[in-house]
């Protein structure tokens, strides 16, 4: 599983002209999931975004995580994260997951950080959608497991 996550002040997805999915104050995540992936990576994954210390603190260090500042998350499904362009000029996706097997772990994922007691908001998985948002730093991190 592989995640870009970003800092943000505010963030939204839109399908069709509409807003299916706004945050304020948190972090957007765009998560592909590859085959091999699993629940457990899923969990760790969610554990390490929800904990992450990537938000100030009094004396202006990065020492708070998403749930110490009651921080929401928007999370996007990514397919093209599973995109390998090291050879030629189309992108291979031979590791990424089969469509239901992503769409599995994508709403495990989702329900994961819900457990966790964070707001969340999504995208639709596999729609076409625009992704708006406000990257506060900028701060943004991969993380792969």
């Amino acid at each position: 599983m592989k995640a870009v996550i970003q800092r943000v002040t505010s963030a939204s997805v839109t399908v069709a002209d509409t807003i299916v999915g706004k945050i304020d104050h948190g972090i957007m995540v765009l998560l592909g999931v590859e085959k091999g992936d699993d629940e457990q990576k899923g969990e760790w994954l969610v554990d390490k975004i929800c904990g992450l210390r990537i938000f100030y603190d009094d004396a202006g260090k990065m020492n708070r995580s998403l749930i110490d500042v009651a921080g929401a998350l928007l999370i996007v499904s990514q397919f093209t994260l599973a995109g390998n362009c090291n050879k030629g000029r189309r992108p291979s996706f031979d590791t990424a997951a089969a469509a239901d097997e992503g769409k599995r772990l994508y709403e495990l994922f989702v329900a994961a950080a819900r457990r966790r007691g964070v707001a969340v908001e999504t995208g639709i998985f596999q729609a076409d959608m625009q992704v708006a948002l406000v990257n506060d730093g900028p701060v943004t991190f991969i993380l792969e497991r």
